[in-house]
C-alpha cells in the first residue's frame, strides 16, 4: 500500500503534459461521453437566441428583443398552462405517493409469499406500458359511445340511460379525475418498490417487543411502521418535486381540444406554439426558457430541502 501511495505521489508531481500522457487512455475513454454532453446538453443552448426573434414566416426573421416575454406574461393561456402544470403535477405526486404507501403496507401484511409476489408483479406491470398504449386502452374503455366498457356497464346497471353517457376524457368536469386515476393505475406499483424496501429494513424485534407489550396490529403500524416510513416519504416527495415542470407525455396523449382549459400544461403549450398553425419559434423558445428557469429554481429549493432532511443534496 505504501508503494502504491508513493507511485501516486510521483505521478501527481509530474508536469501537466506528463500527467496527460500517463492517463491518456482514461481521457480517450471519456471522449464519447464528452461528445454526447456537448451535442445533447450544451450545443442546444445556442438555440436560446431564438427567444429574442420573431418568425412571421420562414424567410423573414425579425429581432424583437424582450417582446416575446412581454407577450408571454400577457397571454391568458400561458398562465392557465402554468397553473395547470403545477396543479396536475402536485396532485398526481401526492396521490401516487399516498397510494404507493397504502399498497406497500397492504403487501407487507400479506403472509402468503406466493400470492404476495404475484400481486406485486401484477401491480408493477402497468409501469412498463408506454403512455401511448395506456391512452389507447383507456380511450376505448372510457369512451362515451356504445363501445365504451364503463358506460355500457353503467347503462346495463341502470345507473345511466342512453344519451347520458359520461364523457370521461371529453369533459372538463371529468378529465382531471380520470387523469389522476389513470396515473395511479400506471405508476403506483412502481413507486411501491422504495417503500417495500424500507419496510423490509424495519427490525422484526421492534414488532415482537410491541406485541409482547400488548400492542395490536394497528398500534404497531401507527407507532413503528409509519415513523419508519416518514423519512422515505419525505425524501420521495422532495426528489419528485424537482420534476413537476417536466409534465408532458401523459397529458399529451390524453388531452383533446374539448378539455384544453383543464389539461393544457407548459410542455404541451410549447408543442402547440412550435408545431401548430401559425407557429412562432421565438415565442415558444421564450416559454421553454421560462419553464427551464422555474424548474431550475425548484431543483435548488429541493436540493436545499434535501440537505435539511437527508443530510445530503440531490445534486
Amino acid at each position: 500500500m505504501e508503494k502504491a501511495k508513493k507511485k501516486k505521489n510521483a505521478v501527481s508531481n509530474k508536469p501537466l503534459s506528463a500527467r496527460l500522457y500517463t492517463y491518456r487512455w482514461f481521457y480517450l475513454m471519456f471522449v464519447p461521453v464528452l461528445v454526447f454532453l456537448f451535442v445533447f446538453n450544451f450545443w442546444p443552448l445556442a438555440g436560446l437566441r431564438y427567444m429574442f426573434y420573431s418568425y412571421p414566416d420562414a424567410d423573414n426573421i425579425v429581432w424583437v428583443g424582450m417582446e416575446n416575454f412581454k407577450r408571454l406574461f400577457g397571454e391568458k393561456m400561458f398562465w392557465t398552462s402554468f397553473v395547470n402544470t403545477l396543479e396536475l403535477s402536485l396532485v398526481k405526486l401526492l396521490l401516487n405517493t399516498f397510494m404507493a404507501v397504502i399498497i406497500s403496507l397492504l403487501l407487507n401484511e400479506m403472509v402468503n409469499v406466493i400470492f404476495k409476489k404475484v400481486t406485486q408483479t401484477i401491480i408493477y406491470l402497468p409501469h412498463f406500458m408506454s403512455w401511448v398504449v395506456t391512452a389507447s386502452v383507456f380511450t376505448l374503455i372510457l369512451s362515451y359511445s356504445n363501445a365504451g366498457l364503463v358506460n355500457s356497464v353503467l347503462e346495463n346497471l341502470g345507473i345511466i340511460v342512453d344519451g347520458e353517457e359520461i364523457k370521461f376524457l371529453e369533459s372538463t368536469e371529468w378529465w382531471r379525475f380520470t387523469y389522476y386515476l389513470i396515473n395511479i393505475w400506471k405508476d403506483t406499483g412502481w413507486g411501491t418498490i422504495i417503500f417495500l424496501a424500507t419496510l423490509s429494513g424495519i427490525s422484526p424485534e421492534l414488532y415482537e417487543a410491541a406485541q409482547i407489550d400488548g400492542a395490536n396490529r394497528w398500534q404497531r403500524m401507527r407507532w413503528i411502521t409509519f415513523p419508519s416510513l416518514a423519512n422515505t416519504i419525505i425524501t420521495v416527495l422532495i426528489l419528485n418535486l424537482a420534476k413537476i415542470m417536466n409534465l408532458f407525455e401523459s397529458v399529451f396523449v390524453l388531452t383533446n381540444n374539448q378539455v384544453t382549459d383543464v389539461s393544457q400544461v407548459l410542455q404541451t403549450y410549447v408543442y402547440d406554439m412550435t408545431f401548430g398553425s401559425g407557429a412562432d419559434y421565438g415565442f415558444s423558445t421564450a416559454v421553454g426558457f421560462f419553464r427551464s428557469v422555474v424548474g431550475c429554481l425548484l431543483v435548488i429549493v429541493c436540493n436545499y430541502a434535501s440537505k435539511k432532511v437527508r443530510g445530503r443534496g440531490i445534486v
